[in-house]
């Protein structure tokens, strides 16, 4: 039985996307008994909460007792010390949101409860299965009981579906992620321990970290940046296709699928994951760094200053300047406050542009030359009022460049994007997006620069959202409702 301490706000409407592909969710687990587990879950999701901003939930175990608490809203919104208290246990599980699969509501929340013979599970899934279809259909003659539009539900379902047919944990969560096709890193919660698991491709990230020595208490989370807020140090990544089952025997590692193929989705490094995250053995803003430097080597050009477009495109700037020798300064400021409002702003607001979350240094622009440096343009609209704003702050000459190549195909595993034909980039060709931006020039960095700026091997990575290649098969059903156009060259 789960106590219903959760899910007790109204729906709200989530702000107009920004211009700007949006990330799943992050996910966060532990085993640590003795500690307080669901205060280090909410720390946790506290540093993932870029992540997802949509909702928040934790479900801890305390035996065979589940705890839950899940709503609408930023972690610290969700949570607080009275409700924190009420989630007792050695284990915890905890997801924070932004939707892909499924609308925005409460219901959609995670962490999926669902119970099996043998006790609960709680589930927290970042990506997207891309056979959601078929899975559906075979849960739905099975008679089981979905209340939700999430491909993460299902996931939840088809384990229970395989324990309640006799299998025990392991073999019955080996079985179910078989039946799944697409990106998925799981953590799962049972009575007796904590998993967490990738697909056969590892598409969406998943890290290991260890809290204290003795004993040693085992970590889950989407990043290093969900390690480090709560001193757990760093072990290594969940690999491809394995499985971690942590009890109170330690770790134990399965490798669930033969012949896994590492295909780490690579807007990982150019824009999702945080810049303190490691990732390949160092931080992703030392690889935004190189970024921005092999796109001054590209595409170099005259200009008095370099900046970025807070936060995302400020270490790919910083690599510009220092590969082309134009200073570096700071042009636009971000209001960090601001987060997602439900307010509407009025016509008026709108009309002016998008000053509520960038302001610009009019002292600094004014009569300048510069280059301002963003991870990447999705559907346009954003980067069209960021000039108008530099334009008015006095600006002479606006040079757009891109730390990555044209976004030109939407993805099926996880990130938010429209459907191919409002993708700005597969209908325009860079010197009609130029246009349209109204800029003096643009220029986006090569996929060949992209990828051996990453310093590892260049097959590892998916990068389907600018060529099209995608790592796995997608039904043609889900392939016709966002792929209208050809595959692009690169």
């Amino acid at each position: 039985m789960i106590p219903n301490h959760s899910i007790s706000l109204d729906d709200h409407a989530i702000e107009a996307r920004a211009d700007k592909p949006e990330e799943a969710c992050g996910v966060f687990g532990i085993y640590a008994p003795g500690e307080d587990v669901a205060k280090l879950t909410y720390f946790g999701l506290y540093a993932l909460q870029h992540r997802g901003q949509e909702s928040a939930g934790i479900a801890t175990f305390a035996g065979e007792q589940v705890h839950l608490h899940k709503d609408m809203g930023l972690v610290s919104h969700v949570f607080n010390e009275s409700i924190l208290s009420q989630l007792p246990g050695n284990l915890a599980v905890g997801h924070t949101r932004y939707s892909t699969t499924g609308s925005s509501r409460k219901v959609n929340a995670q962490p999926a409860v669902v119970d099996t013979r043998l006790g609960s599970i709680a589930l927290a899934h970042n990506g997207n299965l891309v056979n959601t279809g078929h899975l559906r259909e075979e849960l739905l003659k099975s008679k089981c009981n979905l209340v939700t539009t999430t491909d993460s539900e299902m996931i939840a379902f088809a384990i229970a579906e395989e324990i309640n047919a006799g299998a025990d944990w392991l073999e019955g969560c080996i079985r179910a992620f078989n039946r799944c096709n697409g990106a998925f890193s799981l953590v799962i919660g049972t009575p007796t321990g904590v998993m967490g698991v990738r697909d056969p491709n590892g598409i969406r990230p998943l890290v290991i970290g260890t809290l204290g020595e003795n004993p040693v208490r085992y970590v889950l989370a989407s990043e290093t940046c969900g390690l480090d807020i709560i001193g757990a140090d760093y072990l290594r990544e969940v690999e491809p296709g394995e499985l971690v089952w942590i009890t109170e025997d330690g770790l134990a590692s399965f490798p669930w699928t033969q012949q896994p193929q590492k295909k780490l989705c690579i807007f990982e490094m150019i824009y999702f994951a945080r810049p303190d995250s490691m990732m390949n053995n160092e931080t992703l803003y030392s690889y935004r760094q190189r970024l921005g430097r092999r796109l001054a080597e590209e595409s170099p050009i005259e200009a008095d200053i370099v900046f970025g477009v807070p936060d995302s495109g400020v270490p790919a700037a910083i690599g510009f300047s220092q590969a082309s020798g134009i200073p570096y300064a700071e042009g636009l400021i971000k209001n960090r406050y601001v987060g997602r409002t439900f307010i509407q702003p009025t016509q008026m607001m709108r009309e002016s542009g998008i000053k509520m979350k960038l302001n610009p240094l009019k002292d600094v622009l004014f009569g300048k030359r510069v280059v301002i440096v963003d991870d990447s343009i999705v559907r346009g609209t954003t980067s069209r009022k960021l000039v108008k704003t530099l334009r008015d702050a006095g600006v002479v000459e606006v040079h757009m460049r891109i730390s990555s190549p044209p976004v030109t195909h939407p993805c099926f595993y996880g990130i938010d994007t429209d459907t191919q034909d409002q993708l700005i980039a597969a209908t325009k060709s860079v010197e009609e997006i130029a246009k349209q931006l109204e800029v003096d020039s643009l220029a986006y960095l090569s996929w060949k620069g992209m990828l051996e700026a990453t310093r590892e091997d260049t097959n590892s990575f998916c990068s389907a959202c600018f060529t099209g290649d995608y790592p796995t098969s997608i039904p043609e059903a889900l392939k016709g409702s966002k792929l209208i156009l050809e595959k692009a060259a690169v």
